[in-house]
């Protein structure tokens, strides 16, 4: 059997992940013990995001023709790619986290949502609160004004009845 053809199915399964993301981050590994990269990827998958070791050439074949394509300078050295497949800033924000306690694992690059970034890019990305907390942030902050409201209103209806009743 050819090369290209022992090729052929890892490619198409990159380019499945890269059609259903909305980012992807790419990171050196380096350094990293196998105990480390299993906490790593257990907290990437409880996340839904998919995380992966693919040979640069493979990425290179997978990202022509996508958004992804930016990324190709950056394929260089060992390299793993995380799929941000629900929650775009999700694989940034988790790989961040991690490396506070695993200095090993470097930024690389990232594209989201269409947009290149480089590792200081990716860094800035990973302070994005996700989705749900940015939405629960901007309800509590429509609610409180309508708390405060209400509020007034039960002080003026009270006061209201306590002179009515005198």
């Amino acid at each position: 059997m050819a090369k290209i053809e022992l090729k052929a199915p890892v490619v198409d399964e990159i380019k499945q992940y890269a059609a259903d993301a909305s980012s992807a981050v790419l990171v050196d590994y380096r350094g990293l013990t196998v105990e480390q990269d299993t906490v790593l990827r257990k907290k990437l998958r409880e996340a839904g995001v998919v995380y992966k070791v693919y040979k640069n050439t493979m990425l290179h074949l997978a990202f022509s023709g996508t958004d992804f394509a930016q990324l190709d300078p950056n394929l260089e050295g060992p390299t793993a790619v995380a799929f941000g497949m629900e929650d775009a800033t999700a694989p940034a924000r988790i790989i961040k986290e991690f490396a506070k306690d695993t200095p090993a694992i470097e930024f690389k690059a990232a594209v989201v949502e269409g947009t290149y970034y480089d590792a200081a890019g990716v860094n800035a990305i990973a302070d994005i609160p996700s989705r749900e907390v940015l939405i629960s942030k901007l309800l509590g902050s429509l609610q409180s004004p309508i708390t405060n409201l209400a509020r007034v209103l039960n002080q003026i209806a009270e006061k209201s009845d306590g002179a009515a009743a005198e």
